[in-house]
């Protein structure tokens, strides 16, 4: 069974920097995609960034230049460093990853997300 579990929010003063950590562990054969998105009370969730691969990356406008996304050396494993937090990035954060199963093929699975506070 696949499982997501993320860490590292928390509350931050404006300007201040968070970095989220997502493991991914179960009976996964490979990881296609890895990627953060965000549910705010304003909006719908928010694509935040991706990797589809190793090494690649894409980011959300409103994100870009100040997350970084990442992938751990276990290549389960991802990361996002986010400098000069905003107070409008403000709200529960989400692992999102595509995985390959013997059982089912490409699947979809999110975390159940981490909380990201930014006080002005």
């Amino acid at each position: 069974h696949v499982q997501l579990v993320e860490s590292g929010g928390g509350l931050v003063q404006a300007g201040g920097s968070l970095r989220l950590s997502c493991v991914v562990s179960g009976g996964f054969f490979r990881i296609n995609l890895m990627a953060w998105y965000r549910q705010t009370p304003r909006d719908e969730r928010e694509f935040v960034a991706r990797m589809p691969g190793i090494r690649d990356a894409d980011y959300g406008d409103s994100v870009r230049g100040r997350f970084t996304i990442s992938r751990g050396n276990e290549e389960n494993a991802v990361y996002l460093q986010m400098n000069n937090l905003k107070p409008e990035d403000t709200g529960v954060y989400y692992c999102h990853t595509n995985v390959w199963t013997m059982s089912t093929g490409s699947t979809y699975y999110w975390g159940e997300g981490t909380q990201v506070t930014v006080s002005s």
